[in-house]
């Protein structure tokens, strides 16, 4: 049972089969400089030894919560419902945080008011939690919903740390559940984007970033095959769910946005080595909406080169991958 009352932090770990990573995700959290926090694990109807693992652990700062099944979306809105914390911290079973995540989070917003979305850089990890030398470096100032639409400075659902005033400012009843919601639980892909969208068009609060990467992203092989039309789906629907009262906005963003999103996509299907769907992707993309060739020519060029070069026999492009993925790293660290 968590004996806090009020604990300034609310950790919200959404957990489903994580028995290979849950014990390092927790231990991350406790190992945190800052300590005036509840860790708050939503079991979504776990079958594995999730829940073993858990209990495992003796502070009174931890709270499993069991719920059927209903996604990442209901099991990270059952969380936010029952957070007691004035910050809410959203941490993905499979990832985990350096251990000054939740101290520079939280002096962040304090010192910031008009901040209701604190975020950071995020390192990439592989299955076993190895570092692979990359991460995703966002832009951290002067966020504008453009950037938040097209972009998604954020990264991930582990990078943020995000007033509970901003939740309960976007939260909905859609007629079907009788609960709250804050994510939308109709999806079970793009539910990231969805939520920082309506955070931006419906709220005055700002996103501002943290310069230090403070959260460990873990890149799950396993995912990179799923259906990317599936995705592109839920992202169409997320962008559809917001456009009503900002059809000016949409009108004005939407083709650019969905040029980033098929580029996106487009190295989801290089990581796959789905080299057909891959060049279609990009070519998508280019006739969609020019100007991310203009706003991001580097990415954008590299992104169009590697859809052709995954076309080559695996050793080959491996061989090539390796070598710019070294590169990549060398200049990332350099910066």
């Amino acid at each position: 049972m968590n004996t806090l009352i009020n604990p300034t932090v609310s950790v919200v770990i959404p957990m489903y089969n994580v028995g290979k990573y849950i014990e390092q995700s927790i231990h991350s959290v406790l190992k945190q400089t800052y300590q005036d926090f509840e860790i708050l694990c939503v079991d979504d109807g776990c079958s594995d030894d999730t829940l073993a693992k858990v209990a495992q652990f003796d502070d009174p700062r931890i709270q499993v919560i069991q719920q059927l099944n209903r996604g990442l979306s209901g099991a990270r809105n059952t969380g936010i419902r029952a957070a007691k914390g004035e910050y809410i911290a959203l941490l993905d079973a499979d990832d985990f945080w350096s251990a000054k995540k939740l101290e520079l989070h939280v002096a962040h917003l304090d010192n910031n008011p008009k901040v209701g979305v604190s975020y950071c850089p995020s390192l990439f990890v592989d299955e076993d939690g190895a570092p692979l030398g990359i991460g995703q470096f966002p832009a951290l100032k002067g966020i504008t919903t453009k950037q938040i639409f097209c972009r998604n400075p954020v990264g991930n659902g582990s990078a943020p740390v995000i007033r509970k005033a901003v939740f309960e400012a976007v939260a909905f009843q859609d007629g079907m559940r009788a609960w709250t919601q804050y994510f939308d639980e109709e999806l079970r892909q793009s539910e990231d984007i969805e939520m920082w969208l309506r955070m931006a068009l419906d709220t005055d609060f700002e996103f501002e970033g943290i310069s230090q990467p403070l959260t460990y992203y873990r890149v799950n092989a396993s995912g990179l095959s799923s259906n990317l039309h599936k995705q592109f789906t839920s992202w169409q629907y997320a962008v559809d769910q917001n456009r009503i009262g900002h059809e000016d906005f949409f009108n004005k963003y939407a083709p650019l946005a969905k040029a980033y999103q098929l580029r996106y996509l487009c190295r989801r299907a290089i990581q796959s080595r789905n080299s057909t769907q891959a060049i279609k992707l990009m070519h998508q993309a280019l006739t969609t909406n020019w100007r991310i060739l203009k706003e991001e020519p580097k990415r954008t060029l590299v992104t169009w080169a590697c859809a052709y070069l995954s076309a080559l026999p695996t050793c080959i492009y491996n061989a090539i991958e390796n070598t710019a993925m070294r590169g990549v790293s060398y200049i990332q660290k350099s910066h």
